[in-house]
């Protein structure tokens, strides 16, 4: 692709002068007030993001010295005082079904027509960060709030618009530590976070405002209160600088690391103004669990079939979310299924037995909400919550009062179960088809009757990582290594070739993703996120 950069308004942007079409979103999306916004909010908060980032790495080296994640001494007074979060708008209260996806404009329609109460639109795991696509994606979602967008497949000719009473919108922004290589304000690159956030404010500040509603995001990722405090200062000088209320920008924090687990209250008093809900990204979060306690051979976890919500560590974080939030006025969200429906009747079936299991233990448990994957699964996993809530928006009366404290000990507790060949193995084709889907521009993709995105790819990698690290054996008595991990990824390989088809793995780069795979799962250090190498070879 023939690249350049233009410069506007101080932002160097990478653009295709080949591809007018491109030129043209381009355009549309990169007007002169939204770079003035993305120029003025690098340069306020790139250096303390900078900084931040620096802090992980500091954490983390302490954990691998042997230190473990606790609550807070210092901010002991905020988890112990009387305090709320401001007032949850009306729109926002009854989330009791939300359904995800990318932001690709076909996937955008079907989520808003779905029977669901909220889409999260997903810039950051389910979207692969091609430059086009994430150009597109705010064009979408700018079409979305217009209640304009349509689309019609080019190959079928069926045609896509919205019905009556979609879905309320959330948009949610990459993470902290993903970088927008195409976009540079300074000579350095800008952080990916920083572009989602403004220019999807930018384009749909006003028709929010029109539908009398305010700009609503999903944060990810986050690893300390203080990092919340930073997306708060974001909010605050946006809201200043275009004169709007403060709070007319919400936001849902998803808990998937391991450190923000210890600091809740916190992240929920730094947001205060803004927050309306926490969120339990489960699948994120166990890849965390593995990632921060990575040195520490009695916290390796087995395969990750079994690591399940009801395991004792897992149903420690769901508890204690719901309890923190409720006391201080907020939703706690459940997790993601993310099985798909079957054709097969019987299996089908099962399928809709296992979620309906899962989304009774959430419900029960005392959350307000829950995530699907697929539309599919929207009667079932909504039934499920009609049942609990009936008529009430959400579950915020239920305060587990009762509940014993959970401790620091219960959010870290070893977790039980086999590690197995057939385990490993179903880990090794997973990753390397969700590489190969990423690296070509899929972000989102179905494989063996699951959707998977860049979280359970992660947990499929960083386990074996560690298995090999602290020298686990497997339940047919093979010692894993290197040695081992590279000969089954040479016949999971073939197993995958088989599967998709010469032609497919050819032009759909799993050579390349079975390079990646090699090279990070046996690296000496636990490569912090798949997503930062594979993306330098994203166009």
């Amino acid at each position: 692709m023939t690249t350049t950069m233009i410069e506007r308004q101080n932002l160097s942007i990478q653009t295709n002068p080949a591809d007018a079409g491109f030129q043209q979103q381009l355009e549309q999306v990169f007007t002169e007030e939204a770079c003035a916004l993305l120029v003025e909010l690098t340069r306020e908060f790139r250096p303390r993001l900078q900084q931040l980032l620096t802090e992980r790495g500091q954490k983390q080296a302490r954990f691998d010295a042997g230190a473990l994640p606790d609550f807070l001494p210092e901010t002991k007074a905020i988890r112990e005082d009387v305090w709320q979060v401001a007032a949850i708008p009306a729109d926002l209260q009854d989330r009791r079904l939300e359904i995800t996806g990318p932001v690709d404009r076909k996937m955008v329609i079907n989520a808003l027509n779905a029977d669901v109460k909220v889409f999260m639109a997903d810039f950051e795991d389910a979207q692969s960060p091609t430059w086009q696509g994430v150009v597109e994606g705010q064009i979408n979602l700018r079409d979305a709030n217009l209640g304009t967008i349509s689309y019609t497949d080019p190959h079928s000719g069926k045609q896509y618009a919205l019905q009556e009473n979609p879905a309320l919108l959330i948009a949610r922004v990459r993470g902290l530590h993903l970088w927008e290589k195409h976009l540079q304000v300074d000579g350095e690159v800008i952080p990916g976070a920083l572009m989602d956030f403004a220019l999807y404010f930018i384009h749909n500040l006003s028709q929010r405002q029109n539908m009398g509603t305010g700009v609503y995001f999903y944060l990810p990722k986050l690893q300390s209160h203080q990092e919340a405090k930073w997306w708060d200062d974001v909010f605050r000088y946006t809201e200043q600088k275009f004169g709007v209320p403060v709070g007319t920008i919400r936001a849902t924090v998803l808990i998937e690391t391991l450190p923000a687990v210890f600091e809740m209250d916190e992240i929920l008093y730094s947001l205060r103004d803004h927050i309306v809900a926490l969120n339990c990204g489960r699948w994120d979060y166990i890849f965390s669990y593995i990632k921060t306690l990575k040195n520490h051979p009695d916290r390796v976890l087995p395969d990750r079939q079994v690591v399940t919500m009801d395991k004792p560590f897992l149903s420690a974080y769901s508890r204690l979310l719901i309890k923190t939030c409720h006391k201080r006025g907020a939703l706690a969200m459940g997790g993601m299924a993310a099985l798909i429906p079957a054709k097969d009747p019987e299996q089908n079936k099962a399928i809709l037995a296992k979620v309906t299991a899962d989304k009774e233990l959430e419900a029960s448990n005392g959350h307000d909400g829950t995530w699907i994957a697929h539309p599919g699964l929207a009667a079932t996993a909504g039934a499920v919550l009609n049942k609990h809530l009936g008529d009430k928006p959400n579950q915020l009366q239920v305060l587990r009062e009762q509940d014993a404290p959970v401790t620091a000990a219960d959010l870290l507790a070893p977790c039980e179960g086999e590690r197995t060949e057939v385990g490993m193995r179903t880990n090794i084709r997973v990753a390397l088809q969700y590489l190969a889907a990423w690296i070509s521009g899929k972000g989102c993709v179905p494989i063996y009757g699951l959707m998977e995105d860049a979280a359970t790819a992660e947990i499929s990698r960083a386990s074996i990582w560690q298995w090999i690290q602290h020298g686990k054996t497997l339940s047919n008595g093979q010692l894993v290594t290197k040695q081992l991990f590279a000969r089954m990824l040479d016949e999971e390989a073939e197993v995958v070739k088989g599967e998709v088809g010469s032609d497919a793995w050819a032009s759909q780069n799993f050579e390349r993703a079975k390079s990646l795979l090699l090279d990070i799962t046996t690296a000496d250090e636990l490569v912090d996120f798949l997503t930062l190498p594979a993306y330098d070879l994203l166009p």
